[in-house]
This record gives structure tokens, sequence and C-alpha cells, in this order.
């Protein structure tokens, strides 16, 4: 149920889970279902372009002075864009292309602090799986660990999806 790719020289964590390559159905995700994501370095730009777009103006994230001050070793990364990052990484993954059909939510818990330069990684597991009354779709809830490139856990969020019982292409 594993790939170990630390032997590629890819320079993955080992013992990850494989990665989907096209979205799975409803029936292809049940409780227990682990996969991973391809990973992302945070740079200087998505935090600056993050920050100012969205309103996120505060020291901590645009003055490293202000960081380091904070107790922070480095520039620290808002948790709503370390979220965005790890969403992006399940949804370029392939993991619900073709089968995804709507977001209905989730719980976000920040573990840890993510500085510019970490290189974020997601592993995934089906903790909740329904099928709903229309019977062409159910209702998928994952547990969305986010590591460090340190394998260091900065994130779990819980998204709840709906997902289609086949493909719609």
């Amino acid at each position: 149920m594993y790939d170990d790719d630390s032997s590629s020289g890819s320079g993955a964590m080992p013992g990850l889970p494989p990665r989907p390559h096209r979205g799975w159905t409803f029936d292809e995700q049940p409780v227990g279902k682990r996969w991973s994501t391809s990973r992302r370095t945070i740079t200087e730009t998505d935090l600056v372009v993050y920050a100012t777009q969205f309103g996120f103006a505060e020291g901590l994230f645009l003055d490293a002075t202000a960081a380091e001050r904070a107790g922070y070793d480095g520039r620290l990364v808002p948790g709503s864009l370390v979220m965005s990052l790890a969403e992006g990484l399940v949804i370029s993954g392939g993991a619900i292309a073709g089968t995804g059909v709507a977001y209905l939510g989730a719980t976000v818990e920040v573990k840890g602090p993510t500085f510019v330069g970490d290189t974020l990684q997601v592993v995934a597991e089906v903790t909740a799986a329904r099928l709903t009354s229309r019977g062409d779709r159910g209702i998928v809830t994952t547990r969305n660990e986010v590591f460090n490139q340190h394998s260091s856990l900065v994130m779990v969020y819980t998204p709840t999806r709906m997902i289609l019982c086949r493909h719609a292409d």
C-alpha cells in the first residue's frame, strides 16, 4: 500500500503512500485509503503576493525583524496560505480530477510554523465516506497532514467533498 520513493533519489519522505494519477470515484475512496502529493517550496513571491493581495499586511509576514522579535527564525507564512498551497497540491495531483463536484468545508489546525523556503507535502487518508441519497455520488472526508521538508507536521485539515461514483469524462 505504500511507495518508498527514498530509493529513487527524489528526496521524498520514505514510506509515503502512492500518488493518484486520475481522480478516484467515490467507490475508490474507502475509509483508510491513503495517498501523498508531490512537493512544493514556498517562495518569497508566494508570500508577498498573498499577503499584499489578501490584506495580510502584518509585520509577522512582511517584516523579518518583527518575526524575529516574535521568536521566529525566518519569514513566517500565514496558515491560510499553507492550506491553500496544500489544497493546490491535492488538486494538482489528480485525486479529485473528474470526480470532485463540491468542496463542503473543512476544519484546520496549525501544528507548527511554516516559513518562506519550506517545502510542503500532503499525506491524505479517507476518514469517512457515505453514499448520498441520490446514489450517484458520495460524501468523503479526509485527514490531510501537511509536512515540511524536515518531516515536521505543520498543519492538519479535514476537508469534506462531494465525489461522483463515476468519472465525468
